[in-house]
């Protein structure tokens, strides 16, 4: 085997993409996985785990994979990653962008091997908390950022009680198409933590049904805010509301839910009006909705400019997404329903104070595409009506609410608030988040800070992440 060669990964077909939402990656065969494995030139420095998030020992698994032992790969997954299952089908991969192979060949696929690693070996694991602490912790927002938080807190043995407003946990887990996410893979991490002492409590919205500030009053003694950026941006053009205009997240909960089964027509000509994931997502599903009908993508900037991954684009691509750039929707036309988008072209100005590209739209230029279901993708915000300003939140780029201070912590003593951009920056938010309240509850009643213990029960804790790594700690 040439060792800068991957092992091919086996792909569905375009024409059996189009017809139905299965998984398009299909998994190593046992013999595949070791073979890859063996390519892991087991680096001194592996950049591969200092690239993860959540600083994930990829190289070990990689290693283990390739000398056979599926039992240790899966235990060594699942010690600092509980949603692993989610994560091996959905993760972008940041680790394999890091692979030193990456410059004398291809990366190694760290994700199949994950995936190989908990489909061989012997991953139906139990978490364990360690001696129960008295500190109670309320985490609002059951998404990736929350639940790792929450699992993290449990495991050092703090009682935990998470909040979410909808009625299931995941948040934008549950929006990724099912042809990345099987249904199963979320309920499968999850009944790994039924030992731990963490309450769900569904179907609660902050900021109507309680506040942070209330949970610290009821007895909690810190608060972690991690709902995210959940709420579409709107373009505020005529004719959004008609119907056959749908906000990106909700299509693709809906799609999940039931496919096709909420729409009172499925497009036969669908317009997506954005260039990110979230955009893709939604443009790839409905290409598997139209059944011969055609999908648009338009975006105002350049393919230069696509936010969306290499791997999104080029799925899009090979399942028959059209793209138009530099067009910026200007209206949306019907009567009891879409017809059509009016958009105008738009072309690069002048740079801005940093330098940036700017964009002007081009004088008499407007043209209407013709379509019958527009979905929205053009980003989120976080929804924090109902939370007072004392919080005084930092928003992020993409428009979570943070704190302020190192810690994350808000003006509010005892609330912290952070969030991640994808759903492994989410659970690094959380890890990271989850060692500052620890770290601040221990100084808060005199004792020392400790290292996250073996999530296993086992005597010792995992090793340190090595010098120089951005593991989750925190000194306060």
């Amino acid at each position: 085997m040439d060792r800068y060669e991957r092992v091919p990964i086996r792909e569905e077909s375009r024409e059996d993409r189009l017809e139905r939402f299965a998984l398009i990656d299909h998994p190593y065969l046992l013999e595949e996985a070791v073979l890859e494995g063996q390519r892991c030139l087991e680096c001194a420095m592996p950049y591969c785990v200092q690239g993860c998030p959540i600083t994930q020992d990829c190289r070990g698994y990689n290693v283990l994979i390739g000398q056979r032992d599926f039992d240790g790969a899966a235990r060594l997954t699942l010690r600092d990653n509980p949603l692993a299952n989610v994560l091996c089908k959905t993760c972008y991969h940041f680790c394999e962008d890091d692979c030193i192979m990456a410059g004398r060949g291809i990366p190694i696929a760290i994700r199949h091997l994950k995936q190989a690693a908990l489909q061989y070996g012997k991953s139906d694991l139990q978490y364990v908390p360690a001696k129960r602490k008295e500190e109670r912790i309320a985490i609002v927002g059951g998404g990736p950022t929350g639940l790792m938080a929450a699992w993290d807190l449990a495991v050092r043995g703090h009682p935990v009680t998470l909040f979410e407003q909808e009625g299931f946990v995941g948040g934008q887990i549950n929006t990724i198409p099912r042809y990345h996410l099987d249904e199963e893979s979320l309920k499968i991490d999850l009944a790994r933590w039924r030992n731990l002492d963490i309450t769900w409590v569904t179907g609660r919205r902050a900021g109507v049904d309680f506040t942070p500030k209330g949970l610290l009053a009821e007895g909690y003694e810190a608060v972690l805010v991690s709902i995210g950026a959940s709420k579409p941006r709107e373009l505020n053009i005529p004719g959004e509301e008609l119907p056959g205009v749908y906000h990106a997240l909700p299509f693709l909960l809906a799609m999940n839910a039931q496919p096709g089964g909420l729409f009172g027509r499925t497009g036969r000509r669908v317009v997506v009006i954005g260039a990110g994931d979230v955009a893709l997502d939604a443009a790839r599903s409905a290409r598997r909705l139209t059944k011969g009908g055609e999908v648009l993508l338009v975006y105002r900037r350049g393919p230069e400019d696509m936010k969306a991954t290499p791997e999104e684009r080029s799925g899009g691509e090979i399942e028959g997404v059209r793209y138009i750039f530099y067009r910026a929707p200007k209206a949306i036309l019907g009567e009891d329903h879409v017809e059509g988008l009016v958009v105008e072209r738009t072309a690069h100005g002048p740079p801005d104070a940093k330098g940036r590209r700017t964009l002007v739209t081009v004088p008499h230029s407007e043209e209407t595409i013709e379509c019958d279901m527009i979905v929205v993708a053009v980003g989120e915000v976080a929804d924090v009506s109902g939370f007072d300003p004392d919080y005084d939140f930092k928003f992020s780029s993409m428009g979570w609410p943070e704190g302020k201070r190192p810690d994350w912590m808000t003006d509010v003593e005892g609330v912290f608030a952070t969030g991640g951009r994808s759903v492994v920056h989410a659970m690094g938010a959380g890890e990271r988040a989850a060692a500052a309240i620890d770290a601040y509850l221990a100084k808060k009643h005199g004792r020392a800070p400790e290292p996250r213990p073996d999530p296993f029960g086992g005597a010792d804790p995992p090793p340190p992440t090595p010098p120089g790594y951005g593991g989750a700690t925190w000194t306060p």
